[in-house]
């Protein structure tokens, strides 16, 4: 993607991470529930929109974030849909399942930075490199955490609530940690990203329980809450500055 669609890696970024987290895990059950796709009739379309963004984002040359979001909610829906079609659908040990995407993340990190990240490691340029490989990594990323997630519920037997309350303080402590240095290096990133997914997973199924809000109330509303946190919260426009290449 072009600079100028990247958000600055900020308190807002990781805040409308967290929310798209949770909006998106809500977009994959709804596709897959209420819409009647299951969890792999609705990847294909999924798939299909997201090269239509990434297409239609090459030509624009405006100033804006919205495709890189757009493309974020894309692939944590499909995130969803593929983690429930692997422990879900072909009942794969969870546990198994993990080990297999933490090795495919691993090994997707390795590719994108022997070939695209580490010539741009150098450079005083914006953080935030989507490209392609970048996108494999965070799909790769979101179907693991939405394993964890699940794991952390039904395996740990915590229920949706109890894994949220064990999760979401462990992203809390990943942010503060990270938050002077450690988050701009490409490890620290993705560890984020991995917990910020299994947390959003914990809380999107916890809120949108029966007890809760209901699937579609509940994703309405971290849809809407969405879209009013990235209007609201205006970046400023001095861009951020740093040499780690994410």
């Amino acid at each position: 993607m072009q600079s100028i669609h990247l958000p600055k890696l900020g308190a807002r970024y990781w805040a409308a991470l967290c929310v798209a987290s949770i909006f998106g895990a809500n977009m994959g059950d709804l596709f897959a529930r209420n819409l009647g796709l299951g969890h792999v009739a609705g990847l294909p379309f999924l798939a299909i929109a997201l090269v239509i963004v990434l297409v239609a984002e090459r030509f624009d040359r405006l100033l804006h974030q919205s495709y890189y979001w757009i493309a974020i909610i894309i692939v944590r829906t499909a995130a969803t849909n593929f983690a429930d079609f692997a422990a879900g659908d072909l009942k794969l040990p969870r546990i198994q399942v993990m080990a297999v995407l933490v090795a495919l993340l691993a090994a997707a990190l390795w590719l994108s930075w022997q070939f695209a990240w580490r010539k741009l490691a150098a450079k005083t340029d914006d953080v935030l490199r989507a490209d392609s490989g970048y996108w494999v990594c965070m799909f790769v990323a979101g179907t693991l955490g939405t394993v964890i997630g699940d794991f952390c519920s039904h395996n740990l037997r915590l229920d949706d609530g109890g894994a949220a309350i064990l999760l979401s303080p462990i992203v809390a402590l990943l942010l503060v940690i990270g938050w002077r240095g450690p988050l701009r290096l490409l490890p620290f990133y993705w560890l984020t990203v991995v917990a910020i997914r299994a947390a959003g997973t914990a809380v999107g199924d916890f809120i949108s329980g029966r007890n809760m809000l209901g699937l579609p109330m509940s994703t309405a509303v971290t849809g809407i809450l969405f879209v009013i946190l990235l209007l609201v919260w205006k970046e400023s426009a001095k861009p951020e500055r740093a040499t780690a290449t994410i």
